[in-house]
């Protein structure tokens, strides 16, 4: 009677457009004050402060602040002509550009929306001034956006660092190698479609970029700035230096100075406007947070994540199902939930089924996040999906028909993140 009231009062508040972070507060308390049964409603007051009073969470603010700093103070755009010294020069090097720019960006915001946002509002009008369709473009943007939960700074994966109780330096690493895949991944696919995407040409146009080598130097000089930046945040974390949290500090103090001081493209009046986006970013994330905490005390309270264990393991107690199974729930749950409201609800449902398996929680923890952010490419929540239609004024119907090539290939690397282990232990394993 309790999980199904809890989850029927979030299942039609979801369904009215209530923010998540409210229907999984809204839930909470109407079970707390009108069910009989449950513990006093003091546990939604408990568990908000418990779940809020966490160090590794004060990351998540301060790399939301300096991915905006970044994006507005011009660091995305040098990101781009870094890329574009690198791989401008090749046949779908627009393409190539885009995927690797969202790489680098990605290692600094720590947010595939931010990503999309920031890359895509450079790269799509570039990208269709060289030949290549609109919602082409756009499909590669809100495609290549998911590396950045993948790539560290991962605030998703941060969130289950913190959920978990495990190493978020070791998260960190976990996830650069099937990052690094998935980039890989997106530029064999765009090799192979580009030339179904590419306009007629006009006289005198060329879909190649010719990039003299004295341009290709000039564009990595004038972008090394805004590229040391992953190499401080990284590099300090690893090095022993400061912790993720901390880092998180480094990087919004580093992207100030260079905004202001050396590029100029951020002004003191601009500030404001940085401070409130970024804020009411990190509120929402952090509103979720402390709300989510107690819908997931009550769902521990009633035994679900027992419940679903005993099901899952009934079904099958082959390693290789099981994670079958719970990628299938995961990718399903993706496709209508908001990555980090999941995290926080299904991890501790799932992690003890997989530990019980034998899989490393670490491991776990990065096919949570990639199944969960290939949800930021699959309608109808799609967060990428709106943002590259919006910034590349295109119709969705006609960007999910661009982006299905780009979900196989998502697909065919989930299975091997899942079933190659040491994609994601390889660097972890270093550590210890």
């Amino acid at each position: 009677m309790i999980t199904a009231t809890l989850f029927g009062v979030f299942i039609i508040l979801v369904l009215l457009g209530v923010p998540i972070a409210i229907c999984l507060g809204a839930a909470s308390l109407i079970v707390l004050e009108y069910v009989s049964g449950t513990p006093n409603i003091s546990l939604l007051a408990k568990s908000a402060v418990l779940a809020g009073n966490s160090f590794p969470l004060v990351a998540i603010p301060l790399f939301v602040l300096a991915g905006e700093i970044m994006q507005r103070g011009g660091l995305s755009s040098r990101i781009v002509g870094a890329a574009y010294g690198l791989v401008g020069r090749f046949k779908a090097g627009l393409a190539y550009v885009n995927i690797l720019a969202s790489m680098f960006f990605a290692a600094i915001s720590g947010s595939s929306p931010a990503t999309v946002a920031a890359i895509g509002s450079n790269m799509i009008p570039e990208m269709e001034r060289a030949g290549y369709k609109r919602s082409y473009s756009a499909a590669i943007t809100a495609a290549a956006g998911i590396t950045g939960v993948m790539i560290p700074p991962s605030i998703p994966l941060i969130i289950y660092g913190v959920t978990a109780s495990q190493s978020i330096g070791k998260l960190f690493l976990a996830g650069v190698i099937p990052g690094v895949l998935f980039g890989i991944g997106y530029m064999i696919v765009s090799k192979f479609t580009i030339s179904k995407n590419l306009l007629p040409l006009k006289p005198n146009e060329n879909t190649v970029t010719n990039i003299t080598p004295k341009q290709s130097k000039n564009w990595r000089n004038h972008s090394i700035w805004a590229l040391i930046t992953p190499i401080i945040i990284l590099g300090g974390i690893y090095g022993g230096v400061f912790t993720p949290t901390e880092a998180a500090g480094v990087a919004v103090v580093y992207s100030l100075i260079i905004s202001l001081f050396v590029y100029g493209d951020l002004r003191y009046q601009d500030l404001g406007k940085v401070f409130v986006k970024s804020g009411l970013t990190s509120a929402t994330v952090l509103v979720m947070v402390v709300m989510a905490s107690s819908f997931g005390r009550l769902l521990t309270i009633q035994k679900v994540p027992v419940d679903v264990a005993n099901f899952i393991t009934h079904l099958s107690n082959d390693p290789y199902m099981v994670l079958i199974l719970i990628n299938i729930m995961l990718l399903i749950v993706g496709m209508f939930m908001e990555t980090i409201a999941s995290i926080i609800i299904l991890t501790p449902i799932l992690l003890p089924i997989t530990q019980q398996l034998g899989i490393d929680p670490i491991h776990f923890g990065v096919i949570m996040t990639t199944n969960l952010a290939i949800g930021f490419c699959t309608p109808p929540l799609g967060a990428n999906l709106f943002i590259a239609s919006g910034v590349a004024k295109v119709s969705l119907e006609s960007l999910v028909k661009s982006i299905i090539p780009y979900l196989l290939a998502m697909l065919i690397m989930l299975l091997m993140v899942t079933y190659i282990p040491q994609l994601s232990l390889f660097l972890p394993s270093l550590m210890e």
